[in-house]
This record gives C-alpha cells, structure tokens and sequence, in this order.
C-alpha cells in the first residue's frame, strides 16, 4: 500500500510539472506574441510620427498610384526641350554646350552606372539639385539624420538602350532618358551623412526615408511645371522627368 501511494504521488508530481511546464510555456508564447506585436505598433507609430503633417500615412501610400505619369506624357515634353538621342557615349561629349555633367554634392551621389551616364540638360540639373536641397531640409525639419539622395540612371544613349534592352525586355527603347531630360533616385538606398563631431548617428528606416522623399517629389509634382514622376516598382526608383 505503501509502495502504491508512493508511485501515485510521483505521478501527481510529474503531472503537476508537466501543467505547469505547459503553463509557462503558453506563458511565455503569449510574451513574446504581445510584444513583437507591440514592436510592430511601435515600429508603425515611430514611422507615422516623423510625417505626421503628410496627408497620407506612409502604409497607405499607393506610391504606384499616387506617381503614375506614363511613358508617351513625359517623352512629348522630353522630345520637345531635350537634346537629340545620341548614339555613342562619345557623342554625348561632343554635346558639352547643352549637357551638364553630374558630380556628387552635399545632397545626392551618382551610382556606379551601367547603362546611362552622367548628364542632364541644365534645367533637369536644376531640378535634382533642388530635390536634393528640400530633402535635406525636410529630414531636419523632421528631426531625422541627414542622407543623401542616390542618383541610379541619367542619360541613355541608343548603345546604351540596347544593352539594356537585352537584360531587361520590357526596358523602353523610347525612354526619356535618351533626351538629357530624366534621372532616376533610388527609394530604398540613401548614403547616411556622418556627424562632424565623430557622435555616430542611429539608422534611419528607408521606409522614412521613402516617405519623406515622397511627400518632396508630390509637392513638386503638384506644382504642374516642375516635373513628371514615375514610380518604377520593379527598379526601386522613382523615375523624374522635368517639364522645364
């Protein structure tokens, strides 16, 4: 009788830890259910709270919808102010007097291009340059670290059009790229600006930085003389073209 009581309470015993092992581990599921749920919330209030005075919240921007300026709109002004599509890049240089050569500045840095090179009429210049300009703005405004913007295709010459053509199918062979008129920035890759005083600055989220540049390309956009805006899902850019 002894024995059976004995080998009864063992049982109550491990049946006990096994409950209670099962209650810490729903325990502990629930914990971490609740709070990578809260880091989410956190992580989607932190990315409304530096735009808070745009009228669209960054998670319900339609970016493909708000920036659909198609292709045959922009080549009409493209055709009309822009230079003649040149065959070769050494042509391109011939064309000195109405190109402008890009250079990185404080605001923006040309990628390490493939299949355009660095030129714009001037007026399409002007533009990136005060893109550049309110963009920096607007992140100090919102209280967040400074990047600069990444410039990933500039001018296109018919040699260049065929490369690309070639890698990507559906590349346009009639893109305002070809006219000095059109430049693409990149909305996922930013170079972040150092702090002078050595203080290392925190990342900033692309998605804010996707934001902002967005809120900066609709304001000149609606303006209706700046520029055509274009945005390029499968190539992570927006594609701007000026009206100027």
């Amino acid at each position: 009788m002894l024995k059976f009581e004995t080998g009864m309470g063992m049982k109550s015993f491990t049946t006990i830890l096994k409950i209670a092992g099962a209650v810490a581990a729903a325990a502990l599921g629930l914990y971490v259910f609740v709070s990578a749920r809260s880091c989410i919330q956190e992580r989607r209030w932190l990315a409304l709270g530096p735009i808070e005075n745009h009228p669209v919240r960054i998670y319900d921007v339609k970016f493909s919808k708000e920036f659909n300026d198609m292709n045959d709109v922009q080549l009409e002004v493209a055709e009309a102010i822009g230079v003649p599509p040149v065959a070769k890049r050494e042509d391109a240089e011939a064309l000195k007097s109405t190109l402008v050569r890009l250079e990185d500045t404080d605001t923006y840095v040309v990628d390490s291009l493939t299949y355009s090179i660095p030129y714009l009429i001037p007026s399409a210049k002007a533009l990136l340059d005060e893109i550049g300009r309110v963009f920096q703005d607007s992140l100090s405004a919102k209280g967040l670290n400074p990047y600069k913007l990444v410039v990933t295709s500039v001018l296109r010459t018919d040699d260049d059009v065929a490369k690309l053509r070639k890698r990507n199918v559906n590349a346009s062979g009639n893109s305002t790229h070809r006219y000095g008129t059109s430049f693409d920035l990149s909305y996922w890759r930013y170079i972040k600006i150092p702090d002078l005083r050595g203080r290392p600055y925190e990342d900033v989220p692309p998605e804010y930085l996707r934001a902002v540049l967005s809120q900066v390309l609709k304001d000149f956009h609606d303006r209706g003389d700046a520029c055509f805006v274009k945005y390029e899902k499968k190539q992570n850019c927006f594609h701007i073209t000026t009206r100027q």
